[in-house]
């Protein structure tokens, strides 16, 4: 009866991945069948992990991360967890061979939530590292199927893009990252009075990451191009709208792609894919 528990597992990584992120689901929906449940068990997994350090307020947050991450090791030393969400992401990294490394840079990016208010340059490369990059190169082991050489050659875009999603999350929760959790990401800039000159800096470095990403996109592997094109083009979306408000409103309010852009986006995505214009 393992399948079934493994099932179960996979299950919640997939409602989880629903729940917290719709952009993400409907993207994931759009990859090959064979790499869905390991796409919705990475980003269960980062989700869990991303809840205690926002969420868990009310809580011991170091001991629950702490515990967590213990427990994520233990999980794939022995290749199972009665955690489904950690079963599910274990059994992706032990198939997938994802390195360790990847792992212990994402879970230092998560205590630095825990302790960590504002960052220079080299603690804000360092976050974006692990708390981004590194899920975009598990994606990547993932996408290659142990294609090692194809790995080793789109991993710089694959980082580009796991930058860029996360950069524009920063600026879409500017208020909430700043007045509530206390956190100031963007280095050097004044977020008592956020200015347009340094909104457009920050913009200029996601814009170039963006088009980084999109040349490792193109050369994705058939099975993976199409939904990971989508998210890029959802993130692109809300990006450029962002671009168009002053910097005042992103300290007001957070800036969102109503459902109706989003079917949008992908109908246009699909003509492209379909003429094979990606």
């Amino acid at each position: 009866m393992m399948h079934l528990f493994n099932e179960l597992g996979h299950m919640c990584s997939k409602i989880t991945t629903e729940k917290y992120s719709t952009s993400f689901a409907s993207s994931i929906k759009l990859l090959h069948k064979d790499l869905r449940t390991p796409i919705y068990n990475i980003y269960g997994f980062v989700r869990f992990a991303d809840e205690i350090v926002d969420t868990f307020h009310d809580h011991d947050q170091q001991l629950l991360l702490a515990e967590f991450k213990t427990q994520t090791y233990e999980a794939i030393e022995r290749g199972i967890s009665l955690n489904p969400i950690l079963n599910s992401f274990q059994e992706t990294v032990n198939k997938y061979g994802i390195a360790y490394s990847f792992i212990d840079a994402f879970f230092a990016s998560m205590e630095q939530d825990l302790y960590k208010l504002e960052y220079d340059n080299k603690t804000y490369n360092e976050y974006i590292y692990g708390s981004a990059e590194v899920v975009g190169l598990m994606c990547l082991y993932v996408f290659c199927e142990g294609d090692k050489n194809m790995y080793k050659s789109l991993k710089p875009y694959a980082q580009s893009l796991g930058a860029a999603f996360q950069k524009v999350n920063f600026l879409r929760d500017l208020k909430a990252d700043t007045q509530t959790l206390e956190r100031m990401y963007f280095p050097g800039c004044n977020f008592l009075n956020f200015t347009e000159k340094e909104k457009q800096q920050i913009e200029a470095d996601i814009l170039n990451d963006f088009q980084q990403a999109y040349e490792g996109i193109v050369k994705l592997p058939i099975k993976a191009r199409f939904g990971v094109y989508v998210a890029y083009k959802y993130y692109l979306s809300l990006f450029n709208k962002i671009r168009k408000v002053k910097a005042k409103q992103i300290m007001e309010e957070r800036i969102r792609i109503p459902n109706y852009s989003k079917a949008m986006i992908l109908a246009k995505a699909g003509v492209r894919s379909q003429f094979n214009m990606l």
